[in-house]
């Protein structure tokens, strides 16, 4: 059994091979160290405020995951429960809002509406009346919050090999092999490696792993940037999300706000991320919280993002008989760690989907039972 990737979707999903289903004769090929990849290239957020029913089951199941995490993996992922606060702009939003909240509260999920002087007191540096988009108010998830990416990385990683799982690290895959329509294995730069199984779990490049097997994703690749801020005194203790605005930012322990906002809206494969994006947010930024002008700007990175047609990620077994597929996961992939491996493990140990994960079929975009969160259409820069 091959994993190909050795990111948190990709860890995780070895270790919940191991640990649940006694599965321990797993490989996972990495091509650089563990950690340098989009597991440590994300602004750290865990919640499952979502609008569909069949994603709040399944980040719900993350969420509960994340809980106990520390304890299942004997490591301190400094998870930190702070709540993640969505504001509202306008009538229409509080009813989108309100509607999302309530099919959370339907699936057992916690969600609190709050006033604009509830808003207030939580985020004093909110401008609530700021020219451009008034905050009418907020929804938060209590639950929601953070977890120190690399710690997942190392937590993960360290209780996969504790497990039996082999961690090959510097080990690049070149090429799938393949007999007639089912998988037999990968070329690597290390050399040829035989097995029946092989997982793909390697974020934004999903779409070249597939082709070297023949098959074409309904993925596009893209840019998401993520900035850092000087370290300053505690001044904001929930996740705070702009709803005028692709906008999103917490304080991390050592004191920087960790920042991030929408796709660069082009293809690329760098690491990197362009200016227009940059000026972007950070005018989002001081319009939402006139103070956060006062503060330097000191490090800035980009995530590859599988971006799919409907905005939702696929775990799914592929046309190649042995080939399985954890990608596309748009903004979601570093929340749904646990639940994507759990719910990959399980499709590989059993042979059929997780209930939380059977609507994220590779299947549904022939069928036309796409799940579209927010109702962009069949465009991946949309979502």
């Amino acid at each position: 059994m091959l994993i190909v990737g050795g990111g948190g979707h990709g860890l995780a999903t070895a270790f919940y091979l191991a640990r649940a289903f006694g599965v321990r004769d797993v490989a996972v090929l990495e091509r650089g160290p563990i950690g340098l990849g989009n597991v440590g290239r994300n602004t750290t957020i865990i919640r499952s405020n979502y609008f569909q029913p069949a994603n709040v089951r399944f980040y719900e199941l993350s969420l509960k995951l994340w809980e106990g995490l520390e304890q299942t993996l004997n490591f301190n992922a400094m998870v930190s429960q702070r709540g993640t606060l969505n504001l509202f702009h306008s009538e229409a939003q509080r009813d989108l809002f309100t509607r999302r909240a309530n099919t959370m509260r339907l699936e057992g999920v916690d969600a609190q509406a709050l006033t604009r002087a509830e808003v207030k007191r939580l985020v004093p540096l909110v401008d609530l009346d700021n020219g451009r988009y008034p905050v009418l108010g907020g929804y938060l998830q209590p639950r929601g919050g953070t977890v120190r990416h690399d710690a997942v990385a190392w937590g993960y990683a360290r209780a996969a090999s504790e497990a039996g799982v082999d961690i090959i690290e510097h080990c690049e895959v070149v090429g799938i092999r393949r007999d007639g329509g089912r998988v037999t294995g990968v070329v690597t730069t290390r050399g040829p490696i035989d097995a029946d199984t092989v997982c793909l779990a390697v974020a934004g490049h999903s779409s070249r792993l597939a082709a070297m097997a023949g098959l074409t994703l309904p993925i596009e690749t893209h840019l998401l940037q993520a900035f850092v801020s000087e370290s300053v005194k505690p001044i904001l203790d929930v996740v705070v999300t702009y709803g005028a605005g692709h906008f999103y930012a917490s304080q991390s322990d050592k004191g920087g706000l960790v920042f991030g906002g929408a796709i660069d809206g082009y293809n690329s494969y760098g690491q990197r991320g362009a200016l227009p994006m940059a000026e972007e947010v950070a005018a989002a930024a001081i319009t939402l919280m006139p103070g956060l002008a006062r503060l330097k700007v000191v490090r800035q990175w980009g995530g590859v993002m599988d971006m799919t047609m409907d905005g939702s990620p696929i775990i799914s077994k592929t046309p190649l008989e042995g080939l399985i597929l954890n990608g596309g996961w748009c903004y979601g992939g570093f929340k749904a760690i646990p639940a994507g491996g759990m719910t990959t493990a399980h499709l590989i140990a059993r042979g059929v989907p997780h209930p939380l994960a059977a609507h994220l079929s590779l299947e549904r975009f022939a069928s036309g039972n796409t799940i579209d969160e927010r109702g962009a259409g069949p465009f991946p820069y949309a979502h």
